[in-house]
């Protein structure tokens, strides 16, 4: 890849990826101010912007550098949204629906790009090797990826915190002691790409899902 298409790979990377975490993040605030915390908009965290999300390292560098240098499945992250529990009305039950916000939200970006998409397809006819296209397709994989990946029920991911609902509070403890040692052979595998092939069946959904939606053309 040379340095024209590297550019060309972020560019259509990064603004995609960011409003998908973007709006994860808003999300989960947004949840937990309905539950009776507003620590996320005490702090400007309840906003699309994405510059009050960014982490420097998880959101710009490390993606950029995993284009860069190849990586065959990319990986980020943004600044997590403050949560006080203290503030909540109920705070097991309510962080459960707090952190279930985020998944949730890239599954609901991957029903509306969907639609979009086929707006793109057979109304506005957007051709296939414009680079809008190619965003909205890099746009679906990272929303589904986001969600999958988030699901994880590992802390302290989404996930961790949804299993917390249901787990006795020694098991869960466990989970948070050790959670270093989890993320660390987490990361083992996406950075050297084993987490594609986990996530493989994902990708077959998303693919299987935009050429069905190119297929209704024909109908």
């Amino acid at each position: 890849m040379d340095p024209m298409e590297t550019l060309i790979s972020i560019a259509l990377f990064l603004p995609p990826f960011l409003f998908a975490l973007c709006f994860h993040e808003f999300a989960h605030g947004f949840v937990a101010k309905m539950r009776g915390d507003n620590t996320a908009e005490m702090m400007g965290r309840l906003t699309m912007n994405p510059l009050p999300h960014i982490d420097w390292i998880g959101t710009i560098g490390l993606p950029v550098l995993m284009i860069v240098t190849h990586v065959p499945f990319l990986f980020g992250w943004a600044k997590p949204v403050p949560v006080n529990p203290r503030n909540l009305k109920d705070a097991k039950n309510d962080m459960f629906w707090v952190a279930l916000a985020g998944p949730m939200s890239n599954i609901l970006l991957f029903i509306v790009g969907l639609f979009v998409f086929g707006l793109m397809v057979h109304v506005i006819e957007v051709p296939f090797n414009s680079p809008l296209y190619s965003m909205m397709r890099i746009f679906l994989m990272l929303n589904v990826v986001l969600a999958f990946f988030n699901l994880i029920p590992l802390h302290p991911l989404d996930g961790g915190k949804i299993l917390a609902r249901f787990l006795p509070y020694h098991w869960n403890r466990w989970l948070e002691d050790y959670q270093n040692h989890l993320q660390i052979g987490l990361m083992v595998l996406i950075i050297s790409g084993l987490f594609r092939y986990i996530a493989y069946p994902l990708i077959l959904i998303v693919e299987s899902s935009w050429q069905f939606v190119i297929s209704l053309g024909g109908l």
